[in-house]
């Protein structure tokens, strides 16, 4: 595999449009219904797929000074642990932790799950794909009672439905590796 950032976009592509695109009726998340379903997790939990997304995410914070990176479980869980890894690996670590929906009732009763975060951090945000970008949103909400923050969020595919301009206004700019203009649709 090579370690072109073009490259390894193009073999990302690829990847998704082979395993993680369908056709047919679909409710998402956001509650909005479609004719297609970016399924981001058939990718980041395969090796390939969880390095070429944790290589292109790298790529493209590796001048940012952030402490950490995460995100809403669940789309973000692989992503973060592939970026923790890959990063670990070249030698430029990188914390990442995940948000759950709603405080843990039982344990810590955490809702940022991973390494300890100062009041002060500053985050990265990220998810598979992006309709409304409710998920990102409650992410950030639910750091920034911690202190924690978050200007930007990462995804893979952004649908283009909403979420770029809906982020915007909560304070985050929103940067995809794909839109779904990349896949025709």
């Amino acid at each position: 595999m090579g370690t072109d950032i073009k490259e390894l976009k193009k073999q990302l592509l690829d990847l998704l449009h082979k395993e993680a695109l369908r056709k047919g009726n679909f409710v998402l998340s956001s509650g909005k219904t479609s004719n297609y379903y970016l399924d981001g997790r058939v990718i980041t939990l395969t090796p390939e797929g969880a390095y070429l997304v944790a290589s292109i995410i790298l790529e493209m914070i590796k001048d940012r000074k952030i402490d950490a990176l995460g995100g809403p479980t669940l789309g973000a869980d692989p992503i973060a642990g592939a970026v923790a890894t890959l990063s670990h690996i070249k030698n430029i670590p990188l914390k990442t932790f995940i948000v759950r929906k709603t405080v843990k009732e039982h344990g810590a009763g955490r809702q940022v799950e991973g390494p300890a975060l100062e009041k002060t951090s500053e985050v990265i945000l990220v998810d598979d794909v992006a309709t409304t970008g409710k998920a990102l949103i409650e992410a950030k909400r639910a750091l920034a009672q911690l202190g924690i923050t978050a200007r930007e969020a990462i995804v893979i595919v952004d649908r283009c439905a909403g979420a770029k301009e809906n982020l915007a206004k909560e304070g985050l700019t929103l940067t995809s590796i794909f839109t779904v203009k990349d896949f025709g649709l």
